[in-house]
């Protein structure tokens, strides 16, 4: 059972006061569309953490900030007599129909791949309808996204069409690959060749190559790497806590602080049973 609430124009309407131009926030009123943006983008990866966490009462919290920037970005677009957060909710409910008519409609879908199918299709027939010509399997993918996340929408396209490695064993082979260039890249430079363009475009193929492996695993990227960041973080505040008693980091040379790296992972090792 769905309750609808009633509750959001009171949240639009407090961001309207805050915006008002006599008796406003001081700050909201600086605010355009650029300068909110990345709050826009942090809120959303506040609300991937609490999921990582399985917090839900963060959730709640995170999803409210991030609901807070629609609200900021419908107000500032009221102001200029564009659309309000009323026209934002009107757009995406009719979306969401228009997307799902095998739910809505008439059109069948047997499964997710059929269902993925017909929402690139309405997609494709929604950007004709715009006058758009672009007529590429890879039209329409966000030039804003973070680079890693288009890079996964790009191959997941492209696997649509066939154009995909048949599995995971190829992806190595190819990262290998990648990495002898890397490799190759970094002795020319030792040697005195002025190749810092080529190094950057053989590491961004080498990570290209890395999501690519990491979709084949059914791995979302953004999760590894959050996890990553996690992981290294929580071992290098273990590092500085057994540096502490020898000085500190900075008093510790290479070889000593890697001795406490792989001493925290094994004491990590030891506490997982």
């Amino acid at each position: 059972m769905h309750v609808r609430h009633e509750r959001y124009p009171v949240a639009a309407a407090d961001h309207a006061r805050l915006r008002d131009p006599q008796n406003g926030c001081p700050w909201d009123l600086e605010q355009d569309f650029a300068s909110i943006a990345p709050y826009t983008v942090e809120e959303a990866y506040e609300v991937a953490d609490a999921i990582d966490r399985n917090d839900l009462v963060d959730l709640k919290d995170e999803l409210g900030d991030l609901l807070l920037q629609v609200v900021f970005h419908a107000q500032m677009a009221s102001e200029r007599g564009a659309f309000d957060f009323g026209d934002v909710v009107a757009a995406i409910s009719a979306k969401m129909v228009r997307r799902h008519p095998h739910i809505f409609g008439d059109a069948q879908a047997a499964d997710a791949d059929a269902v993925l199918a017909n929402w690139d299709e309405i997609k494709r027939s929604e950007r004709v309808a715009k006058g758009e010509l672009d007529d590429s399997a890879l039209a329409g993918i966000s030039r804003g996204l973070p680079e890693w996340q288009r890079a996964v929408k790009l191959q997941k396209r492209a696997a649509r069409t066939g154009f995909d490695w048949p599995g995971p064993a190829p992806v190595i082979d190819k990262l290998r690959e990648e990495v002898d260039e890397v490799q190759a890249e970094f002795d020319a430079a030792a040697r005195g060749a002025d190749n810092h363009e080529r190094l950057q475009e053989e590491l961004g193929d080498m990570l290209f190559v890395c999501v690519n492996l990491a979709r084949h695993a059914q791995v979302d990227v953004g999760t590894a790497l959050r996890l990553a960041n996690l992981k290294f973080e929580r071992r290098f505040r273990a590092m500085e806590a057994l540096a502490a008693v020898q000085g500190g980091m900075r008093a510790l040379d290479l070889p000593q602080q890697e001795a406490l790296w792989q001493a925290v992972k094994q004491q990590e090792k030891g506490t997982v049973r």
